[in-house]
């Protein structure tokens, strides 16, 4: 048991609060296994008709997973990471395929793992305070939790863009792309919640519908309008180099902004996330998972995602020494083999199995 995921019952509603706040509600083993539980219990419970999952303060709906933990487990040769990481995407799946409609209140931070236990749900609540975003590569990682599944889903070559930048996109730009699919101001999810607590949710769901519309505000003027043809061009095919060579050449200030941008991440990471977003977009949910799980554990025999967590994390000097340095040294065999199957024991093994 764990205090750090509070889960009840409130009326017709599963209610799940990410309760850690001082960590901007970023989870942990014990959380993942809490919400995986409690769903689990509502799954069939003819009681629960939905499920509501928000954050503890204004901060974070949920920064993330817990990176010092697998840096720590990796570098120990431990297994800790890898059972993370293999409960997590099971969750990711759970909530993938959940029969209820699943309502993640994203106000406030939201990224990789945070983005894992909302974007794969039935309904995802912007507010005011969202700042969502999958910045893996900055810590010489990829974008997981079903990102390879979303990401290449999104239109154009808004994935991708997300994916390599770690491109961070506020309540307007989350409706724009597609992620969020509801608006409501910050300081109405209170009432949000109660109403759905005490409404009738019908089966067709025409009522969760209803009670979102009624409490819908103006998210206000999305970028991703000015910048959607810009995004396409630049980010468009396989090859990391040759996005950077179009965005370097085009000299307007988006463009250069964003290699600029680019500049700063694990070259590995790029190429790895670029070929694992370009694989994801023809696969179904279960296999992307697997993949990820495999990639993810592969990452821990690299340097780049220790060294990253370092910069960022530890000595927090954010100057990261990438091993390659540039996209010219990052090899594409030496990728695929991130790919490549885990021993049987390590497998992505899924709930239902």
């Amino acid at each position: 048991m764990t205090d750090e995921i509070i889960a009840r019952k409130t009326g017709q509603v599963g209610r799940i609060t990410l309760n850690r706040p001082k960590a901007l509600n970023a989870l942990n083993t014990a959380m993942v296994h809490a919400m995986t539980r409690a769903l689990l219990a509502w799954k069939n419970d003819d009681g629960v008709k939905a499920v509501v999952v928000d954050g503890e303060g204004e901060k974070g709906f949920c920064a993330g997973g817990d990176i010092r933990m697998l840096h720590d487990s990796g570098k120990a040769g431990t297994d800790e990471a890898w059972r993370f990481w293999h409960d997590e995407y099971q969750l990711n799946t759970l909530i993938k395929r959940y029969p209820k409609p699943y309502v993640a209140l994203i106000d406030g931070i939201t990224m990789g793992g945070g983005v894992g236990i909302s974007v794969h749900g039935s309904h995802r609540v912007a507010g005011d305070r969202t700042m969502l975003a999958m910045p893996e590569t900055g810590i010489g990682f990829f974008p997981d939790v079903g990102g390879t599944y979303f990401l290449p889903r999104l239109e154009g070559e808004l994935g991708m863009w997300m994916g390599l930048t770690g491109a961070r996109l506020k309540a307007a730009d989350s409706l724009a792309a597609g992620i969020a699919t509801h608006y409501v101001p910050s300081d109405k999810h209170d009432d949000l919640v109660g109403a759905l607590e005490s409404a009738d949710l019908d089966a067709d769901g025409e009522a969760l519908e209803d009670i979102l519309d009624a409490h819908a505000g103006d998210p206000g003027h999305s970028q991703l309008a000015h910048t959607r043809g810009l995004i396409d061009r630049a980010f468009a095919g396989d090859d990391v180099a040759e996005m950077v060579s179009r965005m370097e050449d085009a000299r307007d200030p988006w463009s250069t902004e964003q290699a600029a941008i680019l500049a700063k991440k694990s070259p590995t990471a790029m190429v790895l996330t670029a070929m694992a977003i370009r694989k994801g977009a023809d696969m179904e949910f279960e296999d992307v998972m697997r993949q990820e799980l495999r990639i993810s554990v592969r990452c821990l025999t690299g340097k780049d995602f220790y060294e990253g967590v370092r910069a960022v994390i530890i000595d927090k000097d954010n100057a990261p020494q990438w091993r390659p340095a540039t996209l010219g040294g990052v090899g594409e065999l030496r990728i695929e083999r991130y790919f490549e199957p885990l021993p049987d024991a390590q497998e992505l093994t899924f709930l239902e199995d």
